[in-house]
């Protein structure tokens, strides 16, 4: 591992995705006295998870400390009042790792310097620990680095690695907002099932668990989602009738395309 107690693991920003990524490492046995967390508010539920651990809370730069990761977290307005006070505990081989959107590997550098940084594009899941997160390396990630980002990541769901930055913001139009967009059909769903004359509670109900359920049985089943679909489809039956409208040209398909696409432009626009 490329942190220690002596050179610890210091995660800037706790909130629900740093949170999260706290609750999976302590579930995957990292040691709790390599880890320093720096956020001067806390929620109730992270103090407690700090308490049951054990693990160091701090609400400034400590002094006199150097750290071997440091994981920003933070909202990316808050990078130009919070990176220039990290600076005193990032030497030439510590491995910055940002969750921060918009924010690319040189607002970094300039802060840092020409140090390890590792670009992160989460997601929500990762709050129960099956997220996808998107990593892209700069060239001073070295192998061992690489391989201590892939184990703590994996905590909280898969990893896959990035060749370019520039996919950074087409991660974030499909997986980054993505959760989103599954909540949004949830809705779409039990509104639905509401017009079609069902009572409101029994149409939030089976809404929920059907999404909730064609989520897992992807998961767990590994097939390709085209042949899930073939598979709940009888010919000129009651769900091939509905695919012929959402399956339609004018149908979800050009919809979904067009509101990734507007994502995307969006996250080159707050990149800058």
């Amino acid at each position: 591992m490329t942190f220690s107690k002596e050179r610890p693991f210091l995660l800037v920003g706790a909130g629900k995705m740093g949170g999260a990524m706290l609750s999976g490492w302590m579930a995957d046995g990292i040691d709790p006295a390599s880890i320093l967390v720096l956020d001067p508010f806390l929620s109730a539920e992270v103090s407690n998870l700090l308490t049951k651990h054990g693990i160091r809370h701090v609400t400034d730069v400590p002094e006199e400390m150097t750290a071997g990761i440091v994981l920003v977290a933070i909202k990316p307005q808050m990078m130009d009042e919070v990176l220039p006070s990290l600076a005193p505990v990032i030497d030439q081989e510590t491995l910055v790792l940002s969750v921060a959107a918009g924010t690319p590997v040189s607002k970094f550098q300039s802060a840092f310097g020409d140090i390890p940084v590792a670009r992160c594009m989460p997601n929500t899941p990762a709050m129960v620990k099956r997220g996808i997160t998107a990593v892209f390396p700069n060239q001073k990630v070295s192998e061992e680095q690489k391989s201590t980002v892939t184990r703590l990541l994996t905590a909280v769901g898969k990893v896959v690695w990035l060749t370019s930055e520039d996919q950074i913001d087409l991660v974030t139009g499909v997986s980054g907002s993505g959760p989103a967009y599954v909540f949004y059909l949830a809705e779409a769903l039990r509104e639905a099932g509401k017009a079609a004359g069902l009572p409101d509670a029994l149409a939030d109900e089976l809404a929920i668990a059907t999404v909730c359920g064609a989520g897992e049985l992807m998961h767990q089943s590994g097939e390709d989602p085209a042949i899930l679909r073939q598979n709940v489809t009888s010919p000129n039956g009651t769900t091939a009738a509905a695919l012929d409208i959402l399956m339609a040209s004018g149908g979800l398909q050009p919809v979904m395309t067009d509101a990734v696409a507007a994502a995307v432009k969006r996250a080159r626009e707050l990149a800058g």
